[in-house]
């Protein structure tokens, strides 16, 4: 009974070692993990920086490339944001798809 036991731990242990797919064998757990980890920091970023309204402007991060999407008010506004993004270890590339808007009163 214990060899049962002990072989459907170790069972069990090895699925969860190897990494499994996270969405559709698209990305392991470490990489989506990394992914969360780059997406909180570029936001985090972004909160601290006064030129750049973090509400305004979505992250999104895939195997380490940062998809950045919403609205600026100022090309400055969006040029930033895609420097901030990009100075965030791990990130291996930014796409800027912020457009700019002039500001709604």
């Amino acid at each position: 009974m214990k060899r049962i036991l002990l072989a459907a731990m170790l069972g069990w242990l090895s699925i969860f070692a190897s990494g499994c797919a996270v969405s559709s064998g698209q990305e392991s757990s470490s990489q989506y993990v990394d992914d969360a980890t780059i997406t909180a920091r570029v936001k985090s970023r972004f909160a601290e920086d006064k030129t750049v309204a973090a509400t305004r402007i979505s992250v999104e991060t895939l195997k380490g490339v940062v998809q950045l999407s919403g609205f600026a008010t100022s090309e400055a506004e969006r040029q930033r944001a895609a420097q901030i993004a990009a100075s965030v270890p791990g990130v291996k590339s930014v796409q800027n798809a912020v457009q700019v808007r002039a500001p709604q009163s």
